[in-house]
């Protein structure tokens, strides 16, 4: 419970309406969380921080349960279109996949295989329960589309509309690990 206020200070550096246009280009979180949601979170285990040799958090994932993220209108949308979506020829149902995310990493570790191990931290914790992970991508924010696609190794299965823009629907198998792919010092 510790980490709540330092979760809560990153997200608000990148948080896509506290942002101007320039420092969106450099990547951005959409769902702000409260700090009752980010404590929710931390009892389902489901919250994965890194910090810097002072303890500062600078990067924080998120993942959760389908039923935890309803109470956010664009999930209730994503799950809405799991009948006509599959990863690898296997149905996706919110019983065998969980939401992974938001993940904010803090501009001046990124480009350090920072995201590899904080993922694979998470990967480790959820793969007993779950075989594949969702996540959504706003379309504009290519720093992250790129981060999951290319250093992660993350699928696009899905492209859809919600409140007027413009996503990506990911999937990844949770039986593989990144830290293979992991881009150490850029």
């Amino acid at each position: 419970m510790d980490d709540i206020p330092g979760v809560l200070a990153l997200q608000e550096t990148y948080l896509y309406d506290r942002m101007n246009e320039e420092g969106r280009r450099r990547g951005f979180v959409t769902t702000p969380f409260t700090g009752e949601q980010v404590g929710e979170v931390i009892r389902q285990n489901g919250l994965f921080v890194a910090t810097d040799v002072g303890g500062t958090i600078v990067a924080y994932a998120f993942a959760a349960s389908w039923d935890y993220f309803q109470q956010w209108a664009i999930f209730g949308h994503m799950t809405s279109r799991f009948s006509e979506l599959s990863f690898r020829g296997q149905a996706i149902t919110t019983e065998n996949s969980f939401q992974y995310g938001p993940v904010c990493i803090d501009i001046p570790f990124r480009g350090t295989g920072l995201l590899n191990r904080l993922f694979e931290e998470m990967r480790l914790a959820f793969v007993k329960r779950y075989p594949i992970s969702i996540t959504f991508i706003n379309r504009v924010n290519k720093v992250s589309e790129q981060a999951h696609v290319r250093k992660l190794g993350w699928e696009v299965i899905d492209r859809f509309g919600f409140n007027g823009k413009e996503y990506l629907g990911l999937a990844f198998d949770m039986g593989r690990s990144v830290l293979g792919r992991a881009h150490i010092g850029g």
